[in-house]
């Protein structure tokens, strides 16, 4: 079983969990090369822009944790397989009901179109996944996490591991040590995400 403190102190020397999909065995992962948002030099995209403005999509925080991070784990078209375990389910909505673990979520009415997770701790936001049900929403709720991280005074937006959707929403990839020095002054700061 995966417990909630065991989680923490693994953010809090650079690492996090993932499972393997074959077997569900979680693996504490620490990349030489972690991608990162910087905050104060993300952009969103015109696309984005035009979806905020004209309010397409409710942006919401901690409505409803539980069913995003399942919504995170379910099986995308083009991959059947996924890292995020029952065991990592169970972990994480212990985190989330001690007030560690969020999730932003967008509507369109009453239907969730799509949304993320994450973990805050001190100045830093560790993202963990997202996924969308109608286009674009994940990235409009990416957008709302990254506005709220600033109005709040965060310093790291950590996205663990770079892929071409991170590098579209703003991404870069810096190695570990310098990964570390900016963990350590982001945990510096006490900053309630809500």
């Amino acid at each position: 079983m995966l417990k909630a403190d065991e989680i923490i102190r693994a953010y809090l020397h650079g690492y996090f969990p993932m499972a393997d999909p074959d077997d569900g065995k979680v693996y504490w992962c620490q990349p030489h090369r972690r991608a990162v948002v910087p905050l104060e030099e993300y952009r969103t995209s015109r696309v984005v822009r035009s979806l905020v403005n004209k309010r397409a999509f409710e942006i919401y925080f901690n409505r409803d944790f539980g069913t995003v991070i399942r919504n995170c784990a379910a099986p995308r078209d083009s991959d059947a397989q996924t890292w995020i375990s029952e065991e990592i389910i169970a972990g994480y909505m212990e985190l989330h009901e001690q007030g560690f673990a969020h999730s932003v979520e967008c509507y369109c009415g009453e239907d969730l179109a799509g949304g993320l997770y994450g973990l805050a701790i001190g100045g830093a936001f560790f993202g963990e996944s997202m996924f969308f049900n109608v286009s674009n929403a994940s990235k409009v709720a990416f957008d709302g996490l990254v506005v709220h991280l600033k109005k709040k005074g965060y310093e790291l937006l950590d996205a663990q591991i770079m892929n071409p959707h991170l590098e579209r929403l703003g991404a870069v990839e810096i190695d570990h040590v310098e990964y570390m020095r900016l963990l350590h002054q982001a945990l510096r700061k006490k900053i309630r995400f809500i």
